[in-house]
């Protein structure tokens, strides 16, 4: 998996690292293979999520096209949920981060990816 290259936001607060999947082996792998995931990942036009090869229960957050949190599950290992139409990001992370993040169904989830930062070189 690719290192770190955003930060998730939400209510006007850093929640947590994360990587965003921008090719299609790193989607289709997802966490699997993360025996202890200390960040989150980002899945973009993405509707559902699988847990077969996965180590450990998942905290899955779907959004739809304005960021928004339209639906949260935990998901156990070797689990199928099905599609969410209404999504279109995927957010997984290790089980038990949305309750610690204080993330709810509702809430604005902002992607930051880190070349995105403001520049902090001064031009002479």
């Amino acid at each position: 998996m690719n290192p770190t290259n955003a930060w998730l936001v939400a209510q006007g607060r850093v929640l947590a690292s994360a990587t965003v999947a921008e090719s299609r082996r790193d989607r289709r792998r997802g966490l699997i293979g993360e025996p202890d995931p200390q960040f989150a990942l980002v899945l973009p036009n993405c509707r559902w999520v699988h847990t077969f090869g996965c180590r450990s229960a998942l905290d899955v957050a779907y959004l739809n096209d304005k960021s928004q949190v339209v639906k949260m599950h935990r998901l156990a290992p070797r689990r199928l949920p099905l599609p969410v139409p209404a999504a279109h990001t995927v957010v997984e992370a290790k089980a038990g981060s949305f309750e610690r993040w204080g993330l709810q169904v509702g809430h604005t989830l902002e992607v930051r990816r880190a070349s995105d930062a403001p520049s902090t070189t001064r031009h002479a």
